[in-house]
């Protein structure tokens, strides 16, 4: 599994389904106070939980270094608790690593962007502790409404770059 939160959970969702290797996309919650946090409570910025995605992947396939390639082609990671029109902490740029050579290949992935862009990566890097599935009508948001403006707008760029800079990682 790996957990990255990189503003809309809609947009990171479908840019990593577009990827071989991958089972299961969930849309969710992690890295609050609060349990079992509903979509408003998150949304009103204070629980302290972000939009996440977490994704079950196939080592054999798709490599935890890969995953994080991806996710940081799809976002910002210069851009502190906003994502494009997402403003407010549940959309900051944050992986959650589930063990510690996630925690190590995070780390260094990170330390390299920070030295490759000029503005400071400001991406968190924390252990996942409660991973909270968001409410059903989330999941699969983008397959289910391809032609949601917001959609349109701001998860169909996300997916045209990973086809075009990962096309020997897309799945059939």
């Amino acid at each position: 599994m790996a957990t990255f939160g990189g503003g809309c959970f809609w947009c990171v969702e479908a840019a990593f389904k577009e990827l071989d290797g991958i089972g299961e996309v969930t849309s969710g919650y992690a890295g609050g106070e609060v349990e079992n946090p509903t979509y408003e409570q998150v949304c009103s910025g204070t629980t302290g939980h972000a939009e996440v995605v977490q994704i079950e992947y196939d080592p054999d396939v798709v490599e935890y270094d890969e995953l994080l390639e991806v996710f940081f082609a799809v976002h910002d990671p210069t851009q502190l608790n906003r994502q494009g029109p997402d403003v407010g902490t549940q959309y900051r740029s944050v992986v959650f690593h589930h063990d510690a050579d996630q925690k190590r290949q995070a780390a260094a992935y990170i330390e390299a962007l920070d030295e490759a862009y000029d503005d400071d990566v400001v991406t968190e890097l924390s252990p996942l502790e409660t991973f909270y599935e968001a409410e059903p009508y989330h999941q699969d948001y983008f397959e289910k409404n391809p032609n949601d403006a917001y959609c349109q707008f701001h998860a169909s760029p996300k997916i045209e770059k990973v086809r075009e800079k990962f096309a020997d990682k897309l799945a059939n």
